[in-house]
């Protein structure tokens, strides 16, 4: 795999990498709808996690647009002449497209190539609209969060039969030193083998990890975590801890599951062309290979904010909920 960089250095290293769930931020089922009670809180909790342990500051707008309706902005901008700097954390942000892409990416079967024919291309061309659209930032922004979206289309990234070809990450790592907390997203590409394919956030997320090295990674999911069925379906069982060994094998430890060679079964969105949970779990193992604490828990929640502080690292409190994956060795 070709990542056009061999040595990263980071000036700070980097505290934590964030997966925003489509299906936690928008209404997945629902075309291009968002879900902005949920957008809102996990900006909150994302400003408050990247200020943990520093004075918190105020709160200035960083979106200067007008909007429709206002005769101009609200934003004073002299305020921030007074500001003092702000100390944030190093955050990167993924989000998942959720309703916004799947559909078009599915209808036209972009994730499957063939880029020749005139449905894949019109079909890639609207899949990039859909999941370009900027609506994680502007709520990013308007929490206070210095954050730029950076697509992985535009920045190069490729693909060889859905294998990350080329992913060059030296921008992500200049926004980093700039102060800036990069968002990307789960994207079309183009790839070497197929003409294109869907490059899902998790994907995204697993390369960025192994070349970042954060402290530890969160999933925002629309679930407590991971279960060992639907969690729609009676009786499903919240696994609470699950051990990654070299291998990338991964195995159930708490709780005991009564039939331990079971299967974790998993279902996945008739629309969804990135995997769904099974490539979640596969991508949060090779992540826990490297050492890295992966958390998978509910977005905007009080088990969600306590995973982004960090406060997980050391202890696992018996009354959160969520999904812990770690490697053992």
């Amino acid at each position: 795999m070709e990542t056009n960089q061999t040595d990263i250095k980071l000036k700070t290293p980097i505290r934590c990498i964030v997966k925003l769930g489509g299906a936690a931020i928008t209404c997945k089922n629902e075309f291009e709808k968002i879900n902005e009670a949920n957008l809102v809180t996990v900006s909150s909790q994302l400003r408050e996690a990247m200020m943990f342990g520093s004075s918190s500051g105020s709160v200035l707008e960083m979106d200067w647009s007008k909007r429709p309706g206002m005769t101009e902005s609200l934003v004073k901008v002299d305020d921030f002449k007074e500001q003092q700097v702000l100390d944030f954390s190093s955050f990167v942000v993924i989000h998942g497209a959720g309703s916004f892409g799947h559909f078009q990416a599915s209808t036209s079967g972009v994730h499957r190539g063939g880029l020749n024919q005139p449905l894949v291309k019109a079909g890639f061309v609207a899949t990039r609209i859909s999941v370009s659209s900027t609506f994680i930032q502007i709520i990013g922004i308007k929490r206070g969060i210095p954050s730029v979206a950076m697509s992985p289309f535009s920045c190069g990234w490729s693909t060889r039969e859905r294998n990350i070809a080329s992913a060059d990450v030296s921008a992500v790592v200049e926004a980093l030193d700039s102060g800036f907390v990069p968002v990307l997203h789960g994207d079309a590409v183009l790839d070497e083998a197929l003409g294109c394919t869907i490059l899902s956030g998790d994907v995204i997320i697993s390369h960025l990890a192994a070349h970042l090295k954060p402290q530890f990674v969160v999933f925002l999911t629309d679930v407590f975590g991971v279960y060992d069925r639907p969690p729609a379906e009676p009786n499903a069982v919240l696994l609470r801890e699950i051990a990654v060994r070299e291998d990338g094998s991964w195995s159930v430890v708490n709780p005991t599951l009564e039939d331990s060679d079971k299967q974790v079964e998993i279902s996945v969105a008739s629309h969804d062309t990135t995997g769904g949970m099974v490539t979640k779990i596969s991508e949060a193992a090779m992540i826990a290979k490297h050492g890295i604490d992966v958390y998978i828990v509910k977005a905007a929640t009080e088990h969600s904010l306590t995973a982004l502080s960090g406060k997980l690292r050391d202890k696992i409190p018996d009354d959160w909920l969520g999904t812990v994956i770690r490697h053992v060795s």
